[in-house]
C-alpha cells in the first residue's frame, strides 16, 4: 500500500492543532526526541515545534532518548534537531543527552512490586523493578514525545511511551524490558500491536507525572517521506501511528528463504544498532539457512557493551535460561540483545542449536566472531547481483535493512 508524502502545511497544522491548546504557557517544556539510529525528518518537524513552543514558554528542553545507545555532539545534536544558535528564540532552548550511567541524573518516581510484575509480565519473571527516570522528566511539568514508530523486537511498535522507559530511563526497567522481550522472543513480538512489553512501558510511564504529549511521526524508510504525523496523548497518538505502521512497515512475502543479504545502512554504527538488520528479516529465514549482516562500516560489536558482549558471546534465549545461575548478574539488556541477533533455537543436554546462522560481513575480524559464536564471511566477497531477482530459488537481497519487518505468507 502507498501512502503520500504529507506536505509541509500538513505538517505544520498538526503541530499547531496539538500544541496551541496545551496548557504550557510561561512553562519549561521537554521534548524527548529519537537519537540518529532511526529514520526521520526531526530537522523538519522539530523547529516547528520550538515555533510553536518558544514564545508561549519559558524554555524548552530537547533530551534525547538515547537508551543506551552513545551521546551526541553538541554541534551534532543542534543539526540533528535543525535549529541554529542564531535563530530568534535560540536562548530558550536547551539540548542534552539523557545521561543512563550518572546515578545523579535519575530519580525513582516508583516501583513494580514483585506482584505487578509477575501479572504483567504473565508469570515469566518475579522481582521488584525501580523506575527510575531522568532527573529533568521527573520534575518537568510538561513533556512533549517527537519521534517515529516502526516495527520493534522488544516492544512489538517502537515510539510513544518507550521514550520514557527506557528512552530516558535508569538501568533497571531497561534491563527489566529487554529481557522480558527476549524470554517472549524477536519473532513473538516484533509487528504485535498488543504485547507484554508495551503494557509495561505504559504502567510506568503512568508514574510520570507530567502532563504529557505526543507527536507520533510514520516514516517510509525507502524514500524518507513522513507519512503520518499524529498529535495528543501518547496512547492514543502512538495506537494510531502503530496502525498506520503495520501498513508501511511490512512485508508479506510469499516464502522463506535459504539465504537472506541484509545490507546495513551507515545509521547503525555498531552490531548492538546494526542487530536490527537481523531482527526485522529473521521471521524470513527457513530453518537452517543463513542470514548475512553486511557491514564494511561496522568494526565493533558495541561502543558501549562490548566488553560484555565479548565475554558472553551471541547465543539462543535457552542458552542463559538453562544457565541462569551463570548469567544473572550480567546485563539483562545486554542478555537480551545477543539472543535477538542469534535468533531462536534450543540447548538441550548442553548443545546449542540455533534455528538459523547468522554470519557477519563487516569489519570485525574472523577471530572476535568466532569467539562470540557468530558466522564471519569477508565482506569484499559480497555481491549483491548474486541475490538479485532470484527469490524463487531461495535468495532474498534487502538494500537498506532495518527499519522494514518482513514476514512469510502463512
Amino acid at each position: 500500500m502507498t501512502h503520500a508524502a504529507l506536505t509541509p502545511d500538513s505538517i505544520a497544522a498538526t503541530v499547531r492543532r496539538t500544541l496551541d491548546a496545551w496548557d504550557v504557557d510561561g512553562r519549561r517544556v521537554v521534548v524527548l526526541v529519537p537519537d540518529r539510529t532511526r529514520t526521520c525528518p526531526l530537522n523538519v518537524v522539530f523547529p516547528l515545534v520550538f515555533e510553536a513552543l518558544a514564545p508561549r514558554v519559558a524554555g524548552v528542553e530537547a533530551l534525547i532518548a538515547l537508551g543506551t545507545h552513545e551521546p551526541l555532539a553538541d554541534e551534532v545534536a543542534r543539526a540533528h534537531l535543525g535549529v541554529d544558535a542564531a535563530h530568534p528564540h535560540a536562548a530558550k532552548l536547551s539540548i542534552r543527552n539523557h545521561a543512563w550511567r550518572t546515578p545523579s541524573e535519575l530519580v525513582e518516581v516508583g516501583r513494580f512490586t514483585r506482584a505487578d510484575v509477575e501479572a504483567i509480565s504473565e508469570g515469566r519473571l518475579s522481582l521488584e523493578v525501580p523506575l527510575t527516570i531522568n532527573r529533568h522528566v521527573a520534575a518537568a511539568e510538561r513533556v512533549l514525545i517527537l519521534g517515529p514508530v516502526f516495527p520493534h523486537e522488544v516492544a512489538g511498535y517502537s515510539g510513544g511511551n518507550k521514550y520514557l522507559f527506557p528512552g530516558v530511563s535508569g538501568k533497571p526497567i531497561i534491563d527489566f524490558f529487554h529481557w522480558l522481550g527476549a524470554l517472549i522472543t524477536n519473532r513473538g513480538i516484533i509487528g504485535h500491536k498488543h504485547t507484554a512489553v508495551r503494557a509495561v512501558l505504559d504502567r510506568a510511564a503512568g508514574f510520570v507525572k507530567a502532563d504529557k504529549r505526543a507527536l507520533c511521526m510514520v516514516v517510509e524508510p525507502r524514500e524518507q517521506a513522513l507519512v503520518g504525523l499524529f498529535g495528543g496523548r501518547p496512547e492514543q497518538a502512538w495506537s494510531d501511528a502503530a496502525d498506520l505502521s503495520a501498513t508501511i512497515h511490512v512485508r508479506t512475502c510469499s516464502r522463506r528463504y535459504r539465504r537472506v543479504l541484509s545490507r546495513c545502512p551507515p545509521m547503525y554504527p555498531d552490531l548492538w544498532t546494526g542487530g536490527k538488520c537481523m531482527y526485522k528479516l529473521e521471521p524470513v529465514v527457513e530453518d537452517g539457512g543463513e542470514l548475512i549482516i553486511w557491514a564494511p562500516h561496522i568494526r565493533e560489536v558495541s561502543r558501549v557493551h562490548g566488553a560484555v558482549l565479548e565475554r558472553i558471546g551471541y547465543h539462543v534465549r535457552d542458552y542463559f535460561v538453562a544457565q541462569w545461575e551463570r548469567f544473572r548478574h550480567e546485563p539483562w539488556g545486554v542478555l537480551a540483545h545477543s539472543t535477538h541477533v542469534k535468533g531462536d533455537g534450543s540447548y538441550v543436554d548442553g548443545v546449542e542449536r540455533p534455528r538459523i546462522t547468522v554470519s557477519l560481513a563487516t569489519g570485525i575480524p574472523r577471530e572476535l566472531c568466532d569467539r562470540i559464536a557468530l558466522g564471519w564471511r569477508d565482506p569484499a566477497s559480497i555481491d549483491p547481483h548474486e541475490f538479485e531477482g532470484r527469490e524463487d530459488e531461495g535468495l532474498l537481497y534487502v538494500p537498506k535493512a532495518g527499519e522494514l519487518l518482513y514476514r512469510a505468507a502463512p
